[in-house]
Formats: C-alpha cells, structure tokens, sequence
C-alpha cells in the first residue's frame, strides 16, 4: 500500500564535478526551499558522450529529495545554478516510504 505523501515524493539527481560545487549548490537549494534534503555521494566515474567526443570524468553525485509541486522551481533553478552548460537532472517519482519522512518532506518544501 502507498503512503499517501509518495504521490507528492520525488527523488531527483544531478551531477557536478567537485566536492565544493556540490556542497555550494546543495546549501543554495535548500536555502530556497527546492528540496528538503540533499546526499553528496562522492567516488561517481561517469563516462558519456559530449560534443562528439567519448568523456570520462569523476564526480559528485547529489540525491536531491524534493516534492512534485516544487519539481517545476527546481528544473528551472538547477540550471542557473549549475556551472555545466547542459546539467543532469532527472526525476522519478517515489512509489512509497516512511510517512513521516515523507510528510516532512512535503512540509521542508512548503516554507519559504
């Protein structure tokens, strides 16, 4: 059974390319009330094609929590935001969890 707040729930990601950058970006989206919570997960080896060219490059993986009414605030920020021309983000919808985590979520994202 889904908890009533998954509906509302999304779990979005983006990537950077240092620890810094990371950590100035998580602080700004949270400060803007984008996302509830943020995890800076280094040691990510991403490899992907740019501008004709195979690329390998390390970097900072950052798990962003967030709410389906907030997501549009987010797709438009993140890029502002992002020092990369074309930034990773992606969503997907979270199908259940814990109500209470969930219900704090929704409620970090509402204030302002």
């Amino acid at each position: 059974m889904n908890s009533p707040c998954a509906d509302a729930s999304l779990l979005a990601f983006t990537t950077i390319d240092s620890e810094d950058a990371a950590r100035h970006l998580a602080r700004q989206l949270l400060q803007e009330r984008l996302v509830a919570c943020v995890n800076v997960v280094p040691g990510v080896r991403s490899l992907y094609w740019w501008q004709g060219q195979l690329q390998e490059s390390a970097e900072w993986l950052l798990l962003l929590k967030t709410t389906g009414q907030r997501w549009p605030q987010l797709k438009a920020r993140l890029p502002e935001l992002h020092p990369y021309e074309v930034p990773e983000l992606i969503a997907t919808g979270i199908a259940d969890g814990l109500e209470p985590y969930l219900r704090w979520m929704v409620r970090e994202t509402e204030q302002e």
